[in-house]
């Protein structure tokens, strides 16, 4: 055999092996077409109502319900009874007044912290709002490592009372490159492993979609890797924060039935920041794009 047959011979080869997975594939896709998930059916959905500051609580209480949420999050203990009174549930409250710089990474902190977030417990256990927000601090000068030892010292108190309570507490993964400048909990590494030194089934991560994709990206695997130490989800299209539609670099209802098929009960909040004069249009946009079939 020359030089040409061989060649010949190796293409009539490749051709068979082509054929045979192209018809492999298109049976594949069939039987995955006819067991596709609708996500209607798999997704809580919330919102977080500072995204929505112009409409007074009440009409946007309404609305959601309207559009298919059953949860307005991020709301103080006065605000409760509002979403409460017209059907809706409350999946995260506010905790400190400290917000998200001055946090648990810093020991300075530790006592107005606890106080604060002590008092909020026993209401939200009350009202059934089943989780607290924390906030790990910026870095300042404090190493990652010895914020992580702090932040456990200052939870422990907290997340025992969580317990007896039978709600948890969450700290959220913001990006540290565009929104959160120095902020200490930016990677899925470090949040995970102080879920693992609290080591209680009532401290978890809020997973924030955008944040992370800034900051790390392989969304998908992350989640899939990480599922037993998040509590909650946070959406938001990446660049800009705003739209999750097709203006952005993420394709969310993969990103959805990624949620879904690690066995995920909780909510996931709609957290962009509307950019059209609609703002109510765009977010059941967003619910409708995590509905979707696929």
């Amino acid at each position: 055999m020359n030089r040409r047959e061989a060649v010949n011979a190796l293409t009539v080869t490749a051709a068979g092996v082509a054929i045979s997975a192209y018809n492999k594939s298109v049976t594949t896709k069939s039987s995955e077409t006819m067991e596709k998930i609708n996500l209607k059916n798999a997704v809580n959905h919330s919102v977080c109502k500072w995204c929505y500051r112009d409409i007074p609580l009440e009409e946007f209480t309404d609305r959601c319900k309207d559009i298919g949420i059953s949860s307005i999050e991020l709301l103080n203990p006065d605000q409760w009874d509002v979403v409460h009174n017209r059907g809706l549930k409350c999946a995260i409250s506010n905790g400190s007044s400290l917000g998200i710089p001055r946090g648990f990474n810093d020991r300075q902190y530790h006592m107005q912290l606890q106080n604060e977030i002590l008092k909020i417990i026993p209401q939200a256990a009350d009202k059934g709002i089943p989780q607290i927000i924390t906030f790990s601090g910026n870095r300042g000068t404090i190493s990652d490592e010895d914020g992580l030892e702090n932040c456990a010292v200052g939870l422990e108190k907290i997340v025992k009372e969580a317990e007896k309570q039978g709600v948890h507490i969450i700290m959220e993964l913001l990006n540290s490159k565009i929104d959160h400048e120095d902020y200490m909990c930016d990677h899925t590494d470090w949040g995970r492993a102080l879920v693992e030194k609290v080591g209680s089934p009532n401290f978890k991560l809020l997973y924030d979609i955008y944040h992370m994709q800034i900051m790390e990206g392989d969304v998908i695997r992350t989640i899939r890797d990480n599922a037993q130490y998040i509590g909650h989800y946070h959406t938001g299209g990446v660049p800009g924060r705003n739209e999750i539609d097709e203006t952005q670099e993420l394709y969310y209802p993969a990103i959805m039935k990624a949620i879904v098929d690690t066995g995920f009960g909780g909510f996931v909040a709609q957290e962009f920041i509307p950019s059209r004069d609609n703002a109510l249009k765009s977010l059941k946009q967003g619910i409708d794009i995590c509905n979707i079939t696929i």
